[in-house]
This record gives C-alpha cells, sequence and structure tokens, in this order.
C-alpha cells in the first residue's frame, strides 16, 4: 500500500499493500488520502480537545494513546482488521466467488478502499445518499442492493453514468410497475443511449423482504426489463438473511432453499436467452451470516463464462462479539480461520449506587443495542471483568454483577457492527486492543 491510503502512513500497519489491486478496484486514493487533512473539532466526539486544531495528520503524529481519549469511545483493533481483510479475501478465492462488501455497514471511504485492495469486485451500498457517498470518492463499481425508485436519484444516476465511462452501476427489481417507473424517469432524465441501467431481478421469500415470490412474476419482470431501452437485464439477486436468522437446522434449510431458487432463476433467465450476449451476468447473495451456503450453491454457476457470483458480506470487516461471532461461517468452522471482532467500545463506571449495580457513561447513543448488548470484558490496561450489560438508556449501561469500580474505564465487545459506525463520525484505530496502553495509529471518517 501507498503512504497515501487514506489519514495516516499508519494504515499500511492493518491494511496491507496492493495497489495493482486498488487501480482495479476504482476509488479514488488522493480524495481519500485529503481526509488527512481535515481539522479535528468539537463536531467529532471520540476527538480530545487536545486535538483541536489540529489535521489528523499532525495529531497522528504525536503518537497518541487510549487514554488520552474521554469515554464513551467506540474503537477499532488494527490486528483484528488486518486479519479480517485478508482472511475473507482468501476464503473467497478459494471459494470461487467475487466479494462487494456492503458498504452501509462503516460508511468509511479508507475502509472501502482496504477491502478494495484486498480484492474487493466493488461496494455494495444499500440507498441514494449512500451512492452519493461513493461516487464522492470516485468508487467505480456500485451495486445497490435496492430498487432505485426515486426520479431525481434516477436523473443523478444517469447524469454520473454519462459523465463516467468506466463507472458500472447495478440494482435490484421486483415488480413490472418497478421496470416501468424507472424506464418513464431515466427517458425523462434524458439517458444517455448505449449506457442503460443494469437490474437484477430479485428474489425474495416468504416472510422476507422485497423480491418476487414466484419464478412466473421473476420471469415477467425480466421481460419487462429486457424490453426497456433504458434498463439491461444483468442477473439475479437476494438476500438470504431476511429469511433465517440463527445456524440451527432449519434455519440452514430455509436458506438452501432459498438458494436453489436463485439458481432456478438464473437458469429460466438464461434459458430464455433474456440475458444480453457478450455482456456480464451478476448472480448476488451472501450476507455475513450464511455466505458459506450461498458460494457452495452458486459458485458452479460462474462456470459460465459471462457470469459473476457476488457475495455482499459486510460485517464481516469489524465482526463482532455478538450475534455474528454467533452464525458467522468462519466462526462456524467453514475456514481454517475465524474472524476477530475489530469493534470495541469503552465507557468509565461513574456510580455504583446499590449493591451488584454499576453505571457507565455510554449507551443508546454510543453502542449498538439492536441485536445484542454490550458485554463486558476487561478493566482498560488490567483485569478481565465479569458481570453483564442488563440494559440501556440513552446514556448509560446498566452493568451488573461486576467488581468494576467508580473511576474504571471497562472495555466493551459489541455486537451488530451496521448499527455502531453510525452513531461515530470519527472512529480511533488502535494497535493492540489488549495492551495495556493502546497506541492510536489511525482514524477512520465515517458519512452517515
Amino acid at each position: 500500500m501507498t503512504r497515501n491510503m487514506g489519514q495516516s502512513a499508519s494504515r499500511a500497519s492493518w491494511a496491507g499493500e496492493s495497489g495493482e489491486a486498488a487501480a482495479a478496484g476504482g476509488i479514488d486514493r488522493a480524495r481519500v488520502a485529503e481526509l488527512a487533512a481535515e481539522r479535528l473539532d468539537w463536531r467529532f466526539k471520540a476527538v480530545p480537545s487536545a486535538a483541536y486544531g489540529l489535521t489528523m495528520r499532525q495529531y497522528l503524529a504525536t503518537e497518541p494513546t487510549l487514554d488520552q481519549f474521554a469515554t464513551p469511545l467506540v474503537t477499532l483493533d488494527a490486528g483484528a482488521l488486518a486479519h479480517n481483510l485478508r482472511t475473507m479475501a482468501d476464503w473467497c478465492e478459494r471459494a470461487g466467488v467475487a466479494l462487494a462488501p456492503h458498504g452501509k455497514t462503516t460508511m468509511a471511504p479508507a475502509l472501502w478502499q482496504a477491502q478494495l485492495d484486498a480484492g474487493a469486485y466493488g461496494i455494495t451500498l444499500a440507498n441514494l445518499p449512500q451512492l452519493r457517498v461513493a461516487r464522492a470518492f470516485g468508487v467505480r463499481e456500485l451495486l445497490l442492493a435496492n430498487t432505485l425508485l426515486d426520479p431525481l436519484g434516477l436523473a443523478w444516476l444517469a447524469a454520473e453514468l454519462a459523465a463516467d465511462p468506466e463507472f458500472r452501476f447495478s440494482s435490484w427489481v421486483d415488480s413490472v410497475a418497478a421496470v416501468r417507473l424507472m424506464d418513464q424517469a431515466l427517458r425523462a432524465a434524458g439517458a444517455v443511449p448505449g449506457r442503460p441501467v443494469e437490474v437484477l431481478v430479485e428474489l425474495g421469500g416468504p416472510g422476507g423482504r422485497t423480491g418476487v415470490r414466484d419464478l412466473a412474476t421473476a420471469l415477467e419482470v425480466a421481460r419487462a426489463v429486457a424490453a426497456a431501452p433504458t434498463l439491461r437485464l444483468a442477473g439475479v439477486g437476494g438476500y438470504e438473511g431476511a429469511l433465517a436468522h440463527d445456524a440451527t437446522p432449519r434455519g440452514l434449510a430455509t436458506v438452501e432453499a432459498y438458494l436453489a431458487g436463485l439458481v432456478e432463476l438464473h437458469d429460466a433467465l438464461r434459458a430464455e436467452g433474456l440475458f444480453t450476449a457478450g455482456e456480464r451476468v451478476l448472480v448476488s447473495a451472501g450476507g455475513s451470516a450464511y455466505f458459506d451456503q450461498v458460494a457452495r450453491v452458486l459458485a458452479p454457476l460462474g462456470a459460465h463464462p459471462d457470469t459473476t457470483v457476488v457475495l455482499r458480506s459486510g460485517a464481516y470487516l469489524a465482526h463482532d462479539d455478538g450475534f455474528y461471532r454467533g452464525v458467522s461461517p468462519l466462526v462456524r468452522g467453514a475456514g481454517d480461520e475465524p474472524l476477530r471482532a475489530a469493534l470495541h467500545g469503552w465507557a468509565r463506571v461513574i456510580s455504583r449506587p446499590e449493591p451488584g449495580l454499576a453505571l457507565l457513561d455510554g449507551g443508546k447513543r454510543d453502542f449498538p443495542y439492536d441485536d445484542g448488548l454490550p458485554e463486558p470484558q476487561l478493566i482498560r490496561g488490567g483485569r478481565v471483568l465479569g458481570g453483564t450489560v442488563t440494559a440501556l438508556n440513552d446514556q448509560h449501561a446498566f452493568l451488573r454483577d461486576s467488581d468494576a469500580e467508580v473511576g474504571e474505564v471497562v472495555r466493551l465487545g459489541l455486537s451488530h457492527p451496521c448499527t455502531a459506525f453510525d452513531k461515530w463520525t470519527l472512529l480511533p484505530v488502535l494497535d493492540d486492543v489488549s495492551a495495556p496502553s493502546p497506541k492510536v495509529v489511525d482514524l477512520v471518517r465515517t458519512f452517515f
């Protein structure tokens, strides 16, 4: 990795080096590097007042340590990030699938760049504001795991496609009505002939979210796409994680049946000749919980020379100490090395108002809580900690049955990284989260 990759030279210690991959992946490295010149001030709740007025680069040059940061705080661990980047990239290569990680998890261009450097095919996003962030940082390969129907958004997209011949974009569609609305909006926006918007027919499932529920409807949608001059049928996609929430035999069987339906749909579209000859075909599924099944069932479709199977796993980079620790395939034995939690919270004991109860100075506004409460792990720089976080208020955590004393700082394991990054516009990266006095080696900027 070159020295200009992001906010500081230190990132080379955790993201590796891959100049060729970076050029192929497509992100404006200079634009990401400009973040290092952003001045720190009160807008960033993670930043100590001693850093005010300094740029990120200048502050990191002072070699700050964790104990110089106030609580509450969320940090990333450099060693775990590097491990997870390498582990997932290696796994995908062995499985014969591409990876377009879901960028909504972090909304951090520097982390997207690290993923692209590690060999990612592109970046997945979920809505129009996220797409605009990605294009502001020059990401050239974007997959929208959603349907874009907003006329102003489609006009913006048409302009982006017209202005940049290297920009590739794909999104989902699940109804003939949506096809009609997209086509009308793109025509009204003056979409450039020869630059159609690539769409994937989305397959859903009973009890899931969006997506067609049967093969006959999917074929109707695909035919409508093929007939729309502003669109091109580019494959099939969907999300198995909306249909199962655990790794029980029942959950895994539900995922298996859904993936078989994706294969059936791909084969039916191909048999009907609805894909454009010589153009790429994408088959995309795979969150961070069942990507082993996705690869096993879908990877054989890559035998078609024009078909690429794309996973969209996003949470793997940070992993967690909660939901994904329990369901990730690389924890369940699908790979030689498990992922490691790179995300941690830090909160100070501010009160022990009654026996067995300690109150911490971090709550819902600081730590994710939608899919598992924080897990007390240790006292900063010291002993392993027992106890349980039983509840979160906006700014407080209830820690019970712990020997943590007033004034001590507790390290917390966090669950569900997708609702952690959005609470922090800047996250310190530590050289070693378990060291007695971790050093802050980087600062990661997010855009939510």
